[in-house]
Formats: C-alpha cells, sequence, structure tokens
C-alpha cells in the first residue's frame, strides 16, 4: 500500500510518500523559517500563500523522485487539523482535488496522531500498547496514554503556554532569532545551567498538568535583574531555561507512566529534538527500567511522513472515506476513534 502524505498545518509544506512495504519512498520539505523569521514567529496569511505557492510542484517534485504516477498511488492523507485555519485549508483542498481528479480515496489525518505514531518511521519500530507519549512542540504540551489506534486518553496538558513556545519567548528575551528552540539549544552548550536559579511550575501539583507561562516570565525577569547581561550571562540563562523546561517534562512523565502502569514511553514533536531533554529522559527510563521510543530527528518536526504513515494505518483498518469532513483547526485528538 503506498499513500502519499501531505503536511501543511503551520509552517511547513511537507509531501511523502510511504509505502508499506518499503518504507519512506520518497519525501520533501518546504520550510517558511526564513520568512517568517523577520516577523519573529509565524504570520498565517504568510503561511497559508506560501503554501499555496509550493505544494503542487512540490508534490510533483516527490512523485518524480520516486517514480510515480499518481495511479501508483493507493491513498492519500493529508492534515485536516488542528493547525492554522488557512494553511490547513490549502493542503486539504488541493489533496481533496487532486484525489478527485485521479480517483483516490483522500483521508483526513489530526495533525497529532501524526506525532503519536512517528516512532514507527524509525527502524526500531513503534512499541507495544498501551505506551504513554509525551508530546510536546511549538502548540502543544500533552501527556497522552495510547491504548491503541484512536484509542487515546489525555492524561496531562499544558494549561497555559506550551513548552515550545516557552522556548521562543525565552529565546526573544536574550535577542535570539525565531525558532528559539533551536538556538536557545545552541546558546545553552557555552552556559552553566546553575548560575541562574528558574522555577519548575506545577512540578510538585498532584496531577500531570503543565504550565510554562510563569516560567517565561521568571527568564524575563531574571534578565532585567541581571548587573551585566554579558554573552556568558545570556548563555548561563539559555541552559537554566533549557533545563527548567526539559526537568519538569522528564519528571511529570515518569509520574504519568507509574500512574498509569505504563513501561513505554514515546516522546515526539518538535521539541523532541532537544538532546537534553532526550538525554534526561534516557537517564529516567533506564533508572525506573523502562523504554522510551524517540523519532529520529528529522521526523520530530512536522514532517509528511508521519502524516502518510498514520493515514496508511487508518486505510489499513479499513477506515471509510466519507466527504462530510473539512479543515478543522480546533480538532481534539479525544474526538478520535
Amino acid at each position: 500500500m503506498r499513500i502519499l502524505g501531505i503536511e501543511s498545518s503551520c509552517d511547513e509544506t511537507a509531501v511523502a510518500i510511504y509505502d508499506f512495504s518499503q518504507g519512506i519512498v520518497a519525501e520533501s520539505v518546504a520550510s517558511q523559517i526564513e520568512t517568517h523569521a523577520k516577523f519573529g514567529g509565524v504570520v498565517p496569511e504568510v503561511a497559508s500563500r506560501e503554501h499555496l505557492k509550493v505544494l503542487p510542484a512540490l508534490t510533483q517534485q516527490v512523485l518524480d523522485d520516486a517514480g510515480y504516477v499518481w495511479s501508483d498511488i493507493d491513498g492519500i492523507a493529508v492534515t485536516a487539523g488542528p493547525g492554522l485555519m488557512g494553511a490547513l485549508l490549502v493542503g486539504v483542498t488541493y489533496a481533496r482535488s487532486v484525489g478527485l481528479v485521479n480517483d483516490i480515496p483522500v483521508l483526513p489525518v489530526h495533525h497529532m496522531e501524526g506525532h503519536l505514531f512517528a516512532p514507527g518511521l524509525s527502524d526500531e519500530g513503534l512499541p507495544g500498547f498501551p505506551f504513554m507519549s509525551l508530546l510536546v512542540s511549538g502548540g502543544h504540551t500533552l501527556l497522552i496514554r495510547v491504548d491503541g489506534l484512536g484509542q487515546y486518553k489525555v492524561v496531562g496538558q499544558t494549561i497555559d503556554d506550551a513548552a515550545g513556545e516557552c522556548f521562543d519567548k525565552a529565546a526573544r528575551v536574550l535577542g535570539l532569532p525565531y525558532p528559539g528552540g533551536p538556538e536557545i539549544a545552541k546558546l545553552a552548550k557555552h552556559g552553566d545551567a546553575s548560575a541562574f536559579k528558574l522555577p519548575r511550575p506545577m512540578l510538585n501539583k498532584p496531577n500531570f498538568n503543565f504550565s510554562f507561562s510563569g516560567l517565561k516570565t521568571a527568564v524575563m525577569y531574571a534578565a532585567k535583574g541581571c548587573e551585566d547581561f554579558n554573552a556568558q550571562a545570556k548563555a548561563d540563562l539559555a541552559a537554566a531555561t533549557e533545563l527548567a523546561i526539559a526537568d519538569v517534562l522528564v519528571k511529570k512523565s515518569m509520574r504519568a507512566c507509574k500512574a498509569e502502569g505504563i513501561e513505554t514511553l514515546v516522546i515526539a514533536g518538535g521539541v523532541a529534538a532537544n538532546k537534553t531533554l532526550r538525554g534526561l529522559l534516557h537517564k529516567a527510563v533506564k533508572a525506573q527500567g523502562m523504554q522510551v521510543f524517540v523519532p529520529d530527528l528529522a521526523y520530530c518536526t512536522d514532517n509528511a511522513a508521519m502524516i502518510a504513515y498514520a493515514g496508511g494505518l487508518r486505510f489499513a483498518r479499513g477506515d471509510k472515506v466519507h466527504q462530510d469532513w473539512d479543515a478543522n483547526p480546533r480538532w481534539k485528538l479525544t474526538d478520535l476513534t
């Protein structure tokens, strides 16, 4: 079964073909980072126009790279939500159009479900059910119990800012460009995290929810209160910020696994690429005799291979292709079955 996946939920236009007998056959991503960097964040209207501009040519490029024509494709999987409404509409409209013209069934895929199953793209493959997933990105921070395809229980979530958003806003305080996560990680390599004492919001609360707005504010006040906010001080604050975020994510995740009686943890989403977070997680699960599965770095951030893979799982299960669906920027993961 060959599935063509399309992802356009935010600022990455991505297309991939996944063959369940061969794996990823071809893929390509058109990044908009440079376009949005001058604005300090993603501008929804600009993102939509960029998707519209590149998606048809990008799709043809991926088909050509694979040596396929449309008749070689068994199904199309497209991100239908959540995300930016205009950006989603570009992907959904294009997918449904080419599906109609070429008589190919089209399935809507939840963006978060794509991330949940992204570890299936690695050589290790998808772990057995159930597993706990820490889904952490610029727009989402969730702890989800996964008992099977479409069987999800949200165990914890952020009550305000997502972890990735905290990285971005802390980066602004430090005078770093967008996106903030990779820039903070780069600067943190030269810093001493113990130089600043930052809070671990909600770490000791008797639940598995997160809060990062207070940490963001603490970073701002730490910078303002520093007498000599020189290059070293900035590196130290970057290291302290990175460690504070990672510390909360890891400890909350481990507690959630224990409470749910789960011994396998999956981490996904853009922030999953952070090496400090990965390192702390591997140490924590090893100490508890657990397992951790992390997608390859290329599949932590938004990509179409994960959409094709997740869509393929649903096609293989026999999910019906309905016509009464559209882009849904507020699509809830718990609405899936």
